[in-house]
């Protein structure tokens, strides 16, 4: 019997797709072997990825003059490799947001290759808001502008996406799939696989065409997205059964209705357990009502000795992964597309009597 998984990453992945690649993993298409067993240069292979990227074009509606590549070394390579990429134009200024724990991660990184400039920071309120834009201090020169669109540690979401002159980046790592986004809008997109996308191992990177040719000249040949590009993202062997399984899931969105059939299920979700926590008086959320994010809900008991309790009962009803960051304690429920509404509605029982049994 598999259980409720509200893990923040590598996340829950859809029931068909895990029971599709076991149906395949010793004999797939016929070919008398595992999809991890051919080259990845193999025409069956190729056609495996050339799948999965218009796939992913139809489910974004992605422009033809942008890239999708498919990468390694997670959302945490592309920290490195988006200032390696957009530095080389002149400029070497950086404007982020700071809206938590991965957009940290991202200044720490850029501040190695360029000069950043923190346009607006949530510190001040523990990073329980999205910053508006009436709060920034922008460059007047910028190579380009940084943010995480869902803070997956905080639980904090943009409401909107910042209008700006230079090029815009977005680590959607724990947002994308989850609804329509205007790619043109963006220079750059870059999500890690392990939360809507697929396995741990592969991440997705998509870049407009004309900033190819903006690299730093001494960049890294593995963090190169010209070179990614130009070699179909096969200049080294990738991942072949996390493109795989990417791919699995992808055709799975389209099956389900798309991007579009995610934001509604993502709304019913997330409502459904934020009204909820709004009503009680033993739980609450620390994040400010129009920062609230669809894919990753903290919430803390009104008695935190009661933690390990809820946490221990939690998982012996079928519930898991539901503890907090260990930066910020308390508790979490990552409701990611695989997530069912049924798992949604078991943690929202789960809660009411734990409740009434220790409020």
């Amino acid at each position: 019997m598999r259980k409720y998984n509200f893990c923040s990453g590598p996340a829950a992945l859809p029931e068909a797709v895990l029971r599709r690649a076991q149906e395949e993993l010793l004999d797939w298409g016929g070919r008398g072997c595992s999809v991890m067993e051919v080259s990845h240069r193999s025409a069956d292979f190729v056609a495996v990825a050339e799948r999965a990227e218009q796939d992913l074009r139809d489910l974004l509606s992605i422009p033809d003059n942008y890239k999708v590549l498919f990468l390694q070394g997670g959302a945490t390579g592309q920290f490195s490799a988006v200032p390696w990429n957009l530095l080389g134009a002149g400029s070497r200024k950086i404007d982020i947001i700071h809206s938590g724990q991965w957009a940290r991660k991202a200044i720490a990184e850029a501040g190695r290759y360029g000069e950043v400039n923190l346009v607006a920071s949530a510190e001040d309120r523990n990073f329980s808001y999205a910053p508006g834009p009436d709060a920034w201090q922008q460059s007047a020169d910028a190579a380009y502008f940084h943010y995480v669109p869902n803070e997956t540690i905080g639980g904090v979401e943009f409401n909107y996406v910042p209008e700006v002159s230079c090029p815009l980046v977005a680590d959607m790592s724990s947002s994308i799939l989850s609804r329509p986004v205007d790619v043109e809008k963006f220079g750059v997109i870059f999500a890690g696989a392990q939360k809507n996308i697929g396995p741990s191992g592969i991440a997705v990177a998509i870049v407009r065409e004309d900033l190819l040719e903006r690299a730093l000249p001494d960049i890294p040949r593995s963090l190169h997205w010209k070179i990614a590009a130009d070699a179909g993202s096969m200049d080294n062997t990738p991942p072949t059964f996390a493109w795989y399984l990417s791919g699995l899931v992808f055709q799975w969105l389209k099956e389900q209705g798309g991007v579009e059939a995610m934001a509604e299920l993502s709304r019913r979700k997330s409502q459904l357990l934020y009204d909820f926590i709004d009503r009680s008086d033993f739980y609450s959320n620390p994040v400010a009502r129009d920062s609230r994010s669809r894919m990753n809900i903290p919430f803390v008991l009104a008695d935190a000795r009661l933690d390990k309790q809820f946490l221990r009962e939690s998982e012996a009803a079928g519930l898991l992964n539901l503890p907090g960051h260990r930066s910020v304690g308390g508790m979490r429920a990552s409701l990611y597309n695989a997530v069912p509404v049924e798992a949604v509605e078991a943690l929202v029982d789960f809660m009411a009597d734990f409740e009434a049994r220790n409020g």
